[in-house]
């Protein structure tokens, strides 16, 4: 994984933090190890145990305030603890003058001293969702994203085996279009995988014999966006005779993306299969079941309860040749 550089923090995330280089360009090519920013605490006063040197630090009111009512050697002592690590960046929150000996120590150790004009609260608030994208586990999947009745299904299977064209179908049906044929999934926090395209590529589909159609040029910006979260595999598969496939639901197939489990529904295909109409019932199903409607459940213990009650009556009916 590539490392951002804290040119990248400023470049991307400037304007909405309301950034400004205190040290011109220097440092801005330093990395940002971690994706976790900080205030220094206690290293301020000398205490430099367990310090989190990897993070961004980030002085609010308070550090600048005890800072400036150090003396002069004192601060100096102070600064020059903070600095003898090698931190990514520093950051200056509410527009804070902050001391020069804050700005001397930086330079002299190619370190950027950033100021915003937000407060600290605002500022680490911001920061975090920026942190947690270019930080977040990455891969990337042969197939297609759709956004079905707000389900992100993802359609995988070999090539040529019609998952294109399968979304084109959705598409044409009002469901809109994430990504085809490569699709770049982030796993957001531990268990929320998003799925998108590529850049040069989003929202174009490769249809054998058409070739490349613009989906949004043909079916207008309703029928695409930018990003989905990834909730159902569906493997379209060729129908194997010889297989059995899952005719209950009981046992739910699952599979790990980014160590993330992801339930998977295995549609063999044929001629004169309605793949479209399937896919709707599997999204709108994941939909029951996630509001703790379990069809093949339900049916599962009416099933157990009936064969549980008594059978005289139909012991007796069955005897009764009358």
């Amino acid at each position: 994984m590539t490392l951002p550089k804290v040119r990248d923090l400023l470049e991307r995330k400037g304007n909405l933090l309301q950034l400004e280089a205190l040290t011109g360009d220097l440092g801005l090519d330093r990395d940002m190890p971690t994706p976790e920013a900080s205030s220094p605490g206690l290293v301020l006063a000398g205490f430099t145990k367990r310090f989190a040197q990897t993070r961004i630090h980030v002085l609010g009111q308070t550090e600048i305030t005890y800072l400036a009512a150090l003396d002069a050697a004192a601060r100096r002592r102070s600064l020059e603890t903070f600095f003898t690590f090698d931190l990514p960046c520093v950051v200056v929150t509410k527009g804070q003058e902050p001391p020069s000996e804050l700005l001397e120590l930086a330079r002299a150790k190619g370190i950027a001293v950033i100021r915003t004009k937000l407060k600290t609260s605002e500022f680490y608030r911001r920061l975090k969702p920026y942190l947690d994208e270019v930080f977040a586990p990455t891969t990337t999947v042969h197939g297609s994203l759709a956004d079905v009745f707000g389900v992100g299904l993802l359609f995988v299977g070999r090539s040529g085996i019609g998952k294109s064209e399968c979304v084109l179908d959705l598409v044409e049906r009002g469901h809109r279009l994430v990504a085809d044929d490569v699709v770049h999934i982030n796993r957001l926090g531990n268990d929320v995988l998003i799925g998108r395209g590529h850049d040069l590529a989003r929202h174009y589909m490769e249809i054998r014999g058409v070739g490349l159609i613009d989906i949004q040029a043909l079916f207008g910006i309703r029928a695409v966006r930018q990003q989905k979260r990834v909730e159902v595999v569906v493997q379209l598969a060729d129908w194997d005779a010889s297989r059995e496939y899952d005719r209950t639901g009981l046992d739910q197939e699952r599979t790990d993306i980014l160590e993330v489990s992801v339930p998977v529904v295995t549609v063999p295909l044929n001629p004169g299969k309605n793949l479209t109409v399937i896919c709707e019932v599997v999204a709108m199903n994941h939909l029951l079941r996630y509001g703790g409607v379990d069809s093949a459940k339900r049916f599962n213990e009416r099933l157990l309860k009936r064969m549980a009650e008594p059978r005289e009556l139909q012991e007796y009916l069955e005897g009764d040749y009358e």
